[in-house]
């Protein structure tokens, strides 16, 4: 039982709930412009009605959870829907929906024995398109679910709309239909719009669904019409037709009256559901459009309807939501890294949130630019993604939560870790810190030369590299070369066994292979396909060093920024003194390979990626064969990609082949077309 001053504190957290779902409904529904992530407000709306559980006397006709939506716009002419267009509850995982099963079978067991259809819940703008005799004479948006706004001038210059149905001509048309669908733009339209916006100097957008959303509600037409806007219909409001008894069969109908609809699945029972959810839950970073979660809705729409509503959801169905991607936090401080490179990269000090289970308190800012182009500014809040194990990185502000305390940003003149000055490359958004003595670089450039794709020095990490230069052992990658027993017996954590097999992996890094010391050098631009390319024309570190640039850009892939970068590297005297150091210390390799002919041009003209560990080439070894019958290599993917090779623990990569559609092979593949097997 409450005592009083519980209730009391409640009954404040109910109405300080509804205030902010209310503002936040506005924000959302009227202004197109969201201060939190959808995930924060489903779970101030799930907090609001466990209190509205709990004491359903408190509950009021102006409540958040007794409506959809917010007030229309009063710019656009506003429309009454045919029927109330109901929003969905939420289950945030298996047991969620389980619960929600076990509410529906309670009100009609008949969903014991019903199958399911499962669809992803587009992040999108809801529409809700009407056809008078096939025509389309009217769209609105969905509003507050009974009266929504007028855009049907907008929506006609979206090209997934049909204007006449059937689309095909073909049979006669329902005299009237209503449907409900969502307009969204594909991940890949939105960042293309977002580039071209930035280049032009205007503002970008923070998602797909804020995108969607601004384009169909300009009072300009034309605006909509320049937008790349897609469709998804997959409800049929009102007809004067008899039309399917079933979601599955009513999607088929839908598809064959001409409108496009949303990939589903049609499962026997609510576990097969729940798997299927599961399944596109893994797979959601695959998916070309923004979902925040899988739907679930009872196949049978006569039982769908005899299970009724309550309060502004059908019990019919419920959205499986995804963990969050996005979220907003604060952005506290705004810190900066200095990479092997020299390079400067700014990083965001986060109010820690946690983003589908993982806590962040850090995220990417990109570069200077970025920064600048987002007006991201010291102390906003800000939009925030984690999208699988992509690094989190911040969306951009949230201009309407400043309060004009916020601190415009000022990228640093001077390096962190140095305090050299730093230079920036006309026409680059990088800047840099040109002291190759610059601690920071230091470790990242031992870090660099020791792994595997490089000199591959088993046994020295991170950890004993940054105590190697803290003791001052080492002030080059050349001094490596030059420690001695009881140096490495003198730091902490060193046995004589130890010790002894890191000197003998360095002893052993002596013989490697000239593309891969170029690899070890860290020039900028320079990865293991570059550092092969260069291997292959020019004999040893001497003759590269000779190099102009007119002659590097002759070898196809490097390009001018790439030469001049090689140039400028063996032109600085420090990384000369750095060369005189690893030709003393016997790390000299000459190029085994330039006299080498293709065995064979059965890859000619393809263009390989190869990433992950494979069961029996080295990285190395699979470019080789490659090249030797006749392909190329290259360091990443893109629409010219021909194949990309697969090994173990690919990264990356392997999602953007199969975000371009390229080809993926293993290691059995790649020797099978190289064979003319396939």
């Amino acid at each position: 039982m409450d005592t009083k001053s519980e209730t009391q504190s409640l009954q404040e957290r109910l109405e300080e709930l509804r205030r902010e779902l209310n503002y936040h409904n506005y924000r959302y529904h009227v202004l197109d412009d969201p201060v939190i992530s959808d995930y924060e407000y489903d779970r101030m709306m799930a907090e609001l009605r466990e209190i509205e559980a709990q004491h359903p006397e408190w509950i009021t006709p102006d409540s958040p959870t007794q409506r959809t939506g917010g007030q229309p716009a009063s710019r656009f002419q506003k429309v009454r829907h045919p029927h109330a267009i109901l929003s969905l509850a939420n289950a945030f995982d298996a047991d969620g929906v389980r619960a929600w099963f076990e509410r529906i079978r309670r009100v009609d067991d008949r969903v014991e024995h019903t199958d399911y259809v499962v669809e992803p819940k587009i992040d999108g703008l809801t529409v809700v398109l009407h056809y008078q005799n096939g025509v389309f004479v009217q769209g609105a948006t969905r509003g507050d679910g009974v009266i929504g706004e007028d855009i049907t001038a907008n929506l006609r210059t979206v090209k997934a709309v049909p204007l006449r149905i059937p689309a095909d001509g073909k049979g006669t048309p329902p005299g009237y239909l209503v449907v409900r669908g969502e307009v969204y733009m594909t991940i890949e339209n939105f960042e293309a719009l977002n580039k071209r916006l930035m280049e032009a100097g205007e503002k970008t957008y923070l998602n797909p669904r804020n995108t969607a959303a601004g384009s169909l509600r300009q009072l300009d037409p034309t605006i909509t019409a320049s937008r790349p806007l897609d469709l998804f219909v997959y409800s049929i409001v009102a007809a004067d037709v008899e039309v399917p008894d079933t979601q599955w069969e009513r999607l088929a109908y839908l598809r064959k009256l001409g409108f496009p609809t949303p990939p589903a699945e049609l499962c026997p029972d609510l576990e097969k559901a729940i798997t299927t959810c599961n399944i596109w839950a893994e797979k959601r970073n695959e998916i070309p459009f923004e979902a925040d979660g899988i739907v679930i809705k009872v196949n049978d729409m006569r039982l769908q309807a005899d299970l009724g509503v309550v309060g502004k959801d059908p019990r019919g169905a419920i959205a499986y939501k995804f963990p969050a991607q996005e979220v907003t936090t604060q952005l506290l401080d705004i810190r900066v890294n200095v990479g092997r490179t020299g390079v400067l990269t700014p990083y965001a000090v986060l109010e820690p949130v946690e983003i589908g289970g993982v806590i962040v308190k850090q995220a990417t800012l990109h570069n200077f630019d970025y920064i600048k182009g987002k007006d991201i500014r010291v102390g906003d809040r800000v939009m925030v993604k984690r999208a699988g194990d992509v690094i989190p990185y911040v969306i951009g502000p949230i201009e309407g939560a400043r309060t004009g305390e916020e601190q415009v940003y000022t990228p640093p003149q001077v390096c962190p870790a140095c305090a050299t000055p730093v230079q920036n490359i006309p026409g680059e958004v990088y800047w840099y810190c040109v002291n190759a003595a610059c601690p920071a670089q230091l470790v990242r450039n031992l870090e660099h030369f020791v792994s595997r794709g490089a000199m591959d020095i088993v046994g020295l990490g991170i950890r004993i590299v940054e105590q190697l230069v803290a003791e001052g052992m080492v002030h080059d990658v050349a001094d490596l070369y030059y420690l001695k027993r009881e140096d490495l017996l003198s730091l902490e954590g060193f046995a004589e066994k130890k010790a002894d097999n890191i000197l003998q992996s360095i002893e052993n890094s002596r013989s490697r292979p000239l593309e891969r010391v170029i690899t070890a050098l860290g020039i900028m631009g320079v990865g293991e396909v570059t550092a092969s390319d260069l291997a292959r024309h020019f004999p040893d570190l001497d003759a590269l060093a000779a190099a102009t640039s007119e002659q590097l850009q002759s070898i196809d892939g490097i390009g001018p920024n790439i030469a001049e970068a090689i140039v400028d590297w063996f032109q600085n005297p420090r990384n000369r003194q750095l060369l005189e150091k690893l030709k003393a210390a016997g790390v000299w390799p000459r190029a085994q390979n330039n006299d080498r002919k293709p065995v064979g041009d059965s890859l000619a003209g393809m263009t390989f990626v190869v990433t992950g560990t494979l069961p029996t080439f080295s990285r190395e070894e699979a470019k080789a064969f490659i090249q030797a019958h006749g392909g190329k290599v290259t360091d990443s993917v893109s629409k010219k990609t021909s194949y990309l090779v697969r090994g173990e623990n690919p990264g990356s990569k392997l999602q953007k082949a199969q975000d371009l559609g390229v080809p993926v092979l293993d290691e059995a593949g790649l020797r099978a077309l190289a064979e003319g097997k396939r």
